[in-house]
């Protein structure tokens, strides 16, 4: 073989091994595809996905779903070629990976953060819902979440109160962490928390994780409500971008009539215990998601409307929500009057 034509083989070769490394290796994006709804008002499992207990209830026809998307997990990017369908997909997106997630974050991180959120989200809905029929909730700190494997795992749970620890009663996150770095590590310290209504106190030992003292919980704001209402959503599931529809749904179980009027009605935001309606990720692949599960009405946080309006959504009508409270009220003219004059999405843009 010729020194030229060697040369040329091995060009070729380590060509096709750019080209495949080239197809193989992921890039830093990631996909958002869209995923499953989930009717709010439905059941789960043989069980009311809404649970309510100290107040009547009352079941409709209708469908009110919450909306997610699928997205590439952190810490794993995505091919070139999936980079390239999902860009030209007009039902995906694709975003630079670092504007999505932090460069060290695991898919634990974005696990317990998902679920943070989605306790939090379902607490401020359920706090609208309630002050919405004129009922008052009382602010409170409660534990959004347990880490396994560490002191509290197994004594203390997911939105037990806390009330007092050690000699420090708990007003704010901050006063747990620092009553917590307050005490010796590997002696017990005494937790007074409300569970289930009920005044209980549990010991945990704080012990040394990477210099700082930890239980391995998380704290944060939540409410005392004068009775009981849980949304019993898949642990899979989490964020918070389904707090306006909680919201709604809840209010319905607790209100007689069918809020929907048997209709499917799907949207998605960030709802706040004062009723405001915030923007989330996703929007378009929300939209798509509804439309395919047959969706007749989609609610459209305010700053989400640029987005929507570039989404396929088909015959499905799509309304602008401010607050939980327009949103009803919308949700409500529609249910009487599927022409009503609803709050509409319109672009931000200048007319050019």
């Amino acid at each position: 073989m010729s020194q030229r034509l060697y040369a040329a083989v091995v060009a070729g070769v380590l060509f096709v091994a750019l080209i495949v490394a080239a197809f193989a290796l992921p890039v830093p994006y990631v996909v958002y595809s869209p995923g499953v709804t989930v009717d709010v008002l439905g059941e789960r499992d043989g069980k009311e996905i809404i649970q309510v207990s100290g107040h009547q209830t009352y079941r409709d026809d209708g469908e009110m779903r919450m909306t997610t998307v699928y997205v590439t997990r952190p810490g794993r990017g995505v091919g070139l070629v999936d980079a390239v369908e999902a860009w030209l997909d007009d039902e995906k997106a694709i975003y630079p990976y670092d504007a999505v997630y932090a460069p060290d974050e695991t898919e634990e991180d974005s696990r317990r953060e998902s679920a943070v959120q989605m306790v939090s989200s379902q607490d401020a809905a359920i706090a609208t819902a309630l002050q919405e029929l004129g009922y008052d909730t009382k602010p409170v700190i409660e534990v959004l979440d347990v880490t396994a494997g560490l002191p509290a795992d197994g004594k203390l749970k997911v939105r037990d109160v806390l009330v007092q620890i050690g000699d420090t009663k708990v007003t704010t996150p901050q006063s747990v962490v620092d009553a917590v770095d307050a005490a010796p590590a590997d002696k017990p310290l005494r937790f007074v928390v409300l569970r289930d209504g009920k005044r209980t106190t549990v010991e945990v030992t704080p012990t040394v994780v990477d210099g700082d003292k930890r239980i391995g919980i998380v704290p944060g704001p939540g409410f005392e409500f004068p009775f009981d209402v849980h949304v019993g959503i898949p642990d899979s599931i989490g964020g918070p971008s389904a707090g306006l529809m909680f919201s709604l749904a809840i209010y319905d179980t607790l209100t007689p009539g069918s809020l929907t009027g048997g209709a499917d009605i799907a949207g998605t935001g960030t709802v706040t215990a004062a009723g405001k309606v915030g923007p989330i990720g996703g929007i378009q692949q929300k939209i798509v998601a509804a439309r395919d599960a047959g969706a007749s009405l989609f609610l459209v946080p305010a700053g989400n409307c640029d987005e929507a309006l570039g989404a396929p959504h088909g015959d499905m009508r799509l309304v602008k929500a401010t607050t939980m409270h327009g949103a009803l009220t919308a949700v409500q003219a529609w249910t009487a009057d599927h022409d009503a004059d609803l709050p509409a999405c319109t672009s931000s843009k200048a007319a050019g």
